[in-house]
């Protein structure tokens, strides 16, 4: 059995970051040296952001296939 690529969920939102979008953002998106592992990928808090910044949506309405919005603000 060989190992399955894993694969992005398509876009669900039209403000989702695209997989070359986020090749070119990812390296400025600071990753956590030290404290707890992540919960939540870092992609999916900018796509989150990117939402909040697209629709003018106070961050508790972000919808609930994001991360909890005190994680993302």
């Amino acid at each position: 059995m060989g190992s399955r690529k894993q694969r992005r969920k398509p876009k669900l939102y039209p403000s989702d970051l695209t997989d070359a979008q986020w090749e070119l953002i990812a390296p400025m998106v600071p990753v956590p040296s030290a404290g707890r592992p992540p919960i939540h990928s870092r992609r999916r808090i900018v796509d989150a952001i990117l939402y909040v910044n697209r629709t003018g949506c106070s961050w508790r309405q972000l919808p609930h296939d994001f991360p909890k919005w005190e994680a993302v603000y």
